[in-house]
């Protein structure tokens, strides 16, 4: 009876989970279930697989409609069936095209058409018209004499009356309209709930042949899938022994690649590999993957393969990561174990420029129909849900504000009571699919076997299913990502080779990890630009550690992590590796444990420390050890994997006979890791791009630093960046009409900021200035420029006052007033070529007042930040306390008082609760100075925006790391530019963060 049922995987229609409608079937007798959620496919394999070990068929089939309009359902007999909707729900969707009045003629396929929709004598042999119970009155005349063509049709929407509310503001929420004007064609009928089948059968007792119909036609139905079974391509060449063969010749040339000599435990370690692989039937998976970075290294693109398939060395080998796992003693089963649930996956980043270019490689390589980009949920969350709801009833912007504060509800009022009792209940509900975030399915079968796709814009077909489900029923994806810290290595080993006529080796990372200038960037935290190790908790936790070795990295590459962080775990690593005696303490407490975790002292640091610890200390197997490390992401969390496993934890360390308040620790250390955990593998691989970043940085600051410049940067703003070129020996200079490029160039130590840089300067006015320079030549004069750029005065001016014509020697005023001279008469921006050149009068004006900041201020307007002088050249009072950071090593356990200019801001709470601040300045030397705000100083010394800022405190030290614990934190003000300046000359600039200023 139930042939057309919906979850809310009908976006912004249905209100039903799917275990919710499998729970409303089951209680309510019913041994059958058609799901039809509306042009999507999302539930269909994830009802399957539930319904499994349930009294409920699972059958599966579309409700296609153009808006809320039913054209018609169609029901899937088999999975043939089922991919053939599939694939006339995806040519809808890719063409954004209305579907017809009539379904095409389909085999394996049944189509149900709303009563009065089409003519029962017009309906082919697979056709039928849907009955719902309220229109038994309707069986007459025509109707009365098809009933063989009639079925009985019950929809079911929502379960009850909130449910039929919740749909209507979902409704609303997708017209984009009030509550009160949402017609009823754009929502369901009441009626759309599940009746108990008896009531049903009912209902239609005076026509048991139409029950007997739909009866006929729903066990005529079954759909299939096999779950956990490997769904991806099964080859790479023609067979899986040739393949196999492939792999095998592969990984030996590879040998002598990456060893030169191998030793046997080397050899040994590949064959156990290889083995495995080939046990498991992943010899094409690693091909794949294997061809995939083969192209990308013939076509210059970059890459990192990272994640746990970076404790493979049969993945080294092949070069799709750079991780020894030998080296790092990795673990291997961490990524292919046969007891291993699911399926692993290579995360391969790319310089972000090229993840489509890469992307579209691998669907023209193994065929559009069998490849697609996993789709991703797009989930309503409580704060957007209060403001679209408030919007709904008609309430105004800045009482939606207030409601979605709001904590206590007694006060309010009964329409701001709903809004916020149905945000709650509609919170967490799929709003709309999108497209995750790097994962790509290459299937066996077409892809329409398992779902529908979407065209999102980048124009790369994408199923309607999640990687939870794509994991589900079999597939291992392929994760391509984009990354800025790739394109900022490409660009600086190219702007080496152009500035400094060296070639870079970047895959030398023997000679990187013992470079002795890496090693000492390392160990003071020297790290700004580069990937992962710029941030300054990360800068601080280097300092700590000391850490000027590969392995010390990768160990804080994973120390870093919320997880260990927050379980004060981070803290007890820093405080074992510099004091050993600690370890002695915790080896005696639980010696089995601290055996496992020799390598990280004691504390758990890596997802493999868990697997071991579960697996070796708990005695879980290990294909528990695996759920409790999938447990640990927040991919699972909905699906309560720690709660399957703790008791069993709990259990098998007590029949070990330990401690119940050790294990209880254990198990909080594991528990912290929850959606933070690292592999090892993946701490490695960040580690060797860290490495990569470092070697530049170390060796060529200045092209480093431009290339992450001209990459948007990276933890910190621009100005940061630009700082620290000057810091390197830069000279730095606004953007130039004759010297700039699109971003930022260099020569020698001379940079000048790109033009795209310019807030508000237009694109197209960019690509005219670049373009007829590369054709004319440098500009000689403004009135050259003008002869020759299609220009707007506004743009002009923008371009007047960064300085951008600074070579014409001719001041700011004057040639604003040229400009607006010679283009203010006229409306035409383009210049017009003559035959000989018109002489334009050129004025003498009077020398007029000129501020010793302007340039400065028309820098911050129009770049961000000022370029030709420091911020502290800004200061209203220019005598600053004469402190610089150099000098707190001196001042430890000292109060002082020091100025700096603000970097960043750190929020953070306490245990319980309270707000409190860490921040980063430059001092007027350009070096660092770290500072906390304890909670009554945050709270009394509030931020307000950067500048420069008195601060006040104690110097404190920790393992060598040096801050100021804040007393007092003041904004200082800047010299009002509306005022005539105070100042008859320019402070000493070589105390305001050196001398290179232009």
């Amino acid at each position: 009876m139930l042939l057309n049922c919906h979850t809310y995987y009908s976006y912004k229609f249905g209100t039903l989970s799917i275990d919710e409608l499998i729970d409303e079937a089951t209680g309510k007798g019913y041994s059958s279930l058609v799901l039809t959620d509306i042009n999507n496919t999302s539930a269909i394999i994830d009802f399957i697989r539930r319904c499994e070990g349930k009294d409920l068929r699972p059958v599966a089939g579309i409700d296609f409609r153009n808006g809320a309009q039913q054209q018609y359902i169609g029901i899937a007999r088999n999975n043939s069936g089922f991919q053939k909707l599939n694939e006339h729900l995806t040519m809808h969707l890719h063409e954004e095209a209305d579907f017809a009045e009539r379904a095409p003629e389909m085999e394996d396929v049944y189509f149900i058409y709303p009563v009065g929709k089409v003519h029962p004598k017009l309906l082919r042999e697979n056709e039928f018209i849907g009955v719902k119970a309220t229109q038994i009155s309707k069986i007459f005349g025509d109707l009365r004499n098809h009933r063989e063509k009639l079925l009985v049709l019950q929809p079911v929407t929502f379960r009850n009356k909130r449910d039929f509310n919740i749909h209507r503001l979902l409704r609303t929420m997708d017209n984009n309209t009030l509550l009160s004007r949402l017609p009823k064609s754009e929502e369901a009928s009441p009626d759309e709930i599940m009746f108990p089948q008896e009531k049903i059968r009912d209902v239609f007792r005076d026509f048991p042949d139409i029950i007997e119909n739909t009866q006929r036609l729903i066990n005529s139905c079954s759909i299939h899938f096999t779950f956990k079974k490997a769904k991806n391509k099964k080859c790479f060449t023609n067979s899986p022994e040739e393949d196999f063969e492939l792999l095998t010749k592969l990984a030996n040339e590879g040998l002598k690649y990456r060893y030169k000599s191998p030793s046997e435990a080397v050899v040994a370690r590949m064959e156990k590999e290889l083995a495995v692989i080939r046990q498991m039937d992943f010899a094409s998976y690693f091909l794949i993957n294997w061809d995939l970075v083969e192209y990308a290294r013939r076509e210059g693109c970059y890459y990192v393969g990272r994640g746990s398939g970076a404790n493979s060395m049969v993945a080294y080998l092949l070069r799709i990561t750079d991780v020894d796992p030998i080296e790092l003693d990795l673990y291997f089963e961490r990524f292919i174990n046969p007891s291993r649930q699911s399926p692993p996956d290579f995360d391969i980043d790319f310089a972000s420029r090229d993840r489509d270019h890469i992307t579209r490689y691998i669907f023209e390589r193994h065929g559009w129909d069998h490849t697609a980009l996993v789709g991703t949920y797009i989930t309503f969350q409580y704060k957007s849900v209060v403001r679209e709801l408030g919007k709904v009833f008609g309430l105004p912007a800045h009482e939606i504000e207030k409601l979605q504060k709001v904590k206590d509800f007694g006060s309010l009022d009964e329409i701001s009571r709903l809004v916020l009792q149905y945000s709650k209940l509609i919170h967490g509900f799929p709003s709309h699919l999108s497209v995750h975030s790097s994962g790509i399915l290459i299937s066996e079968e077409p892809i329409s076997t398992y779902s529908a796709t979407i065209m999102p814009p980048k124009g790369f077909p994408t199923v309607h299913f999640s990687m939870l489900e794509a994991e589900d029923i079999g597939f291992a994806k392929f994760d391509i990502l984009g990354q800025r810290g790739l394109s900022k290595i490409q660009d600086a080993i190219q702007l080496v080779q152009e500035n400094a006529g060296a070639e870079i080796d970047i895959h030398d990372l023997k000679t990187f990890k013992e470079d002795p200038q890496i090693k000492e960037l390392l160990k003071r935290g020297n790290t700004i630009g580069c990937f992962y190790v710029e941030s300054p908790a990360m800068r601080m936790l280097l300092t700590k550690l000391e850490a000027d070795d590969y392995l010390r990295l990768v160990a804080a590459s994973s120390i870093i992590r919320p997880g260990v962080a927050q379980s004060g775990m981070m803290r007890e690593y820093i405080l074992r590796y510099r004091d050993r005696s600690r370890c002695v303490a915790a080896k005696a407490e639980a010696p089995e444990l601290y055996q496992l975790l020799e390598e990280t002292f004691g504390v758990m640091v890596y997802q493999e420390n868990v697997i071991k610890v579960a697996h070796l200390f708990a005695g879980l197997t290990l294909a528990e050890s695996d759920i409790l490390r999938r447990g640990m992401s927040w991919k699972f969390k909905q699906r309560n994997e720690f709660g399957k496993i703790k008791d069993k934890f709990f259990s098998n360390c007590a029949e070990r006979g330990y401690a119940h308040d050790l294990v209880k620790r254990v198990w909080e250390q594991i528990e912290s890791f929850a959606n933070y955990a690292f592999s090892k593998g993946h701490s490695a691989s960040y580690a060797v791009e860290s490495f990569q970043a470092l070697f530049i940085k170390a060796y060529y600051p200045l092209e480093y630093i431009v290339a992450t410049i001209n990459n948007g940067g990276g933890f910190y703003r621009t100005e940061l960046y630009v700082h620290e070129a000057r810091m390197h020996g830069a000279t730095i200079f606004p953007p130039c009409v004759n010297r700039s490029e699109m971003q930022t160039v260099i020569d020698g130590k001379v940079i000048h900021l790109g033009l795209g840089f310019l807030k508000s300067l237009e694109t197209n006015t960019i690509n005219a200035v670049l373009n007829e320079r590369y054709r004319g030549g440098y500009y000689h004069s403004l009135q050259d420029f003008l002869e020759r750029v299609p220009i707007s005065l506004e743009q002009l001016s923008i371009l007047i006052r960064i300085g951008a014509f600074n070579f014409t020697r001719k001041s700011k005023k004057e040639l604003l007033w040229n400009a607006h001279f010679i283009l203010s008469k006229s409306k035409k921006t383009a210049p017009e070529r003559t035959l000989f050149k018109q002489e334009v009068k050129e004025f003498k004006i009077p020398e007029l007042y000129y501020h010793p900041l302007e340039n400065a201020y028309d820098e911050i307007e129009l770049l961000g930040f000022p370029v030709t002088c420091s911020p502290f050249h800004l200061l209203e009072n220019m005598q600053l306390p004469p402190t610089t950071a150099a000098d707190l090593a001196f001042l430890i356990n000292q109060n002082v008082a020091i100025v700096g200019s603000l970097v960043h801001v750190k929020r953070t709470r306490t245990n319980d609760g309270k707000s409190m601040s860490f921040g980063v300045f430059i001092d007027f030397k350009g070096h660092w100075i770290d500072t906390v705000q304890f909670p009554e100083i945050a709270a009394r010394y509030p931020f307000s925006g950067g500048g420069c800022y008195l601060i006040k405190g104690k110097v404190v030290e920790e393992f060598g790391f040096l801050s100021i614990e804040a007393t007092q934190i003041y904004r200082l003000p800047n010299e009002n530019m509306e005022e005539p300046s105070t100042r008859l000359k320019a402070p000493d600039k070589s105390r305001l963060l050196g001398t290179n200023y232009v």
